[in-house]
């Protein structure tokens, strides 16, 4: 029999609904909020009204992308957490009575297992390819850095996260130094590669937890540096823009990477993702192969469609819950905080 799942996501700044049936993606729209880009960052308050505006619409457009009524819709799955709380209250308020309106079960969804489970999301064209469990998924989003050993679609173990600062964090703080626009990851991704990754060397952390990480150094380091060269040089910033991204990059994927093999080695597990915003940097993403080509990795990287904030991940995630029995009640709050869920 099979199961269509609609898929709620409004954790952040964007407002995203899928259809799903079984793992099959039907839709999957996102409505993006430009509004932030001004300001550096993103503003809780107008990205939850901009979640009110657009969260009718794009439910709307997903249901008729995907050919279906609300009537056939088996499960609601909806973010619970973690996120911006304003933003969650949209999409949870929305689920909740979209559910009661309909007579529709709800399924909570932990929004970082969800990016997790994208790797299971399939296309109407195409199967994609899947890690077999146990496998190990290197987590990189937003303000979360973690190693997380994924035993099923339901047991999950963090094995090693950030101190600190998470690698999401470090590319946006240093590009803001730079005077890049946000968000300036995918900025300092397009500006590396035509820079030269071993014209500056910045400080690796030195943590406690043997598969924890830090970035806080790094940020430091990085502005440190900017600040003695501007003394010396005022436009020091703008002649090694290329120079400093690549350097800043190389770091970055360098940190991450080697926790990564550090965890492959303890566990011996070699089939091994990666996940979320950051998944999409073209140097993670390369490192990541050339690591496992060298360790007899099976690898896996997601889709970039599937790398941001996104409801598909949402569904399948509930997906999963639904059929192991584990509804919602219709008295679930959201929670900003991962320890909360």
């Amino acid at each position: 029999m099979d199961i269509t799942i609609l898929g709620i996501e409004s954790s952040c700044d964007d407002t995203s609904a899928a259809v799903l049936r079984n793992t099959t993606l039907l839709s999957n729209v996102i409505a993006s909020q430009a509004v932030h880009q001004k300001y550096g960052g993103v503003i809780p308050e107008l990205a939850s009204r901009a979640h009110q505006q657009n969260i009718i619409p794009v439910v709307d457009t997903a249901l008729k992308e995907a050919g279906i009524t609300i009537d056939k819709v088996d499960a609601i799955a909806f973010t619970r957490g973690p996120g911006l709380l304003g933003s969650l209250l949209v999409g949870v308020s929305f689920a909740k009575g979209l559910s009661i309106a309909n007579n529709i079960p709800l399924v909570e969804v932990n929004h970082l297992q969800g990016h997790i489970l994208s790797h299971f999301v399939d296309m109407p064209d195409k199967e994609l390819p899947h890690p077999s469990f146990p496998f190990l998924c290197l987590l990189v989003s937003g303000g979360h850095t973690q190693i997380v050993r994924v035993d099923s679609p339901s047991k999950m173990e963090i094995i090693g996260t950030t101190i600190d600062d998470a690698a999401g964090e470090a590319f946006d703080k240093c590009a803001k130094v730079m005077g890049l626009p946000y968000p300036g990851g995918p900025i300092i991704d397009r500006l590396a590669k035509e820079g030269d990754s071993k014209a500056f060397k910045f400080a690796k952390p030195h943590v406690e937890g043997e598969f924890d990480y830090s970035f806080s150094g790094l940020k430091t380091s990085f502005l440190y540096t900017l600040r003695d060269a501007v003394k010396e040089n005022p436009n020091f910033i703008e002649e090694n823009k290329a120079d400093l991204c690549a350097s800043l990059q190389h770091t970055i994927v360098d940190i991450l990477l080697n926790k990564l093999i550090k965890a492959s080695k303890a566990t011996g597990i070699k089939d091994i993702a990666i996940a979320g915003g950051v998944s999409a940097n073209s140097g993670l993403r390369n490192g990541i192969l050339e690591a496992g080509k060298r360790r007899g990795w099976r690898t896996f990287l997601p889709e970039l469609k599937f790398t941001t904030d996104n409801a598909a991940m949402i569904a399948v995630a509930g997906y999963y819950r639904y059929m192991a029995g584990e509804l919602s009640s219709l008295d679930v709050s959201p929670v900003a905080r991962i320890q909360d869920l």
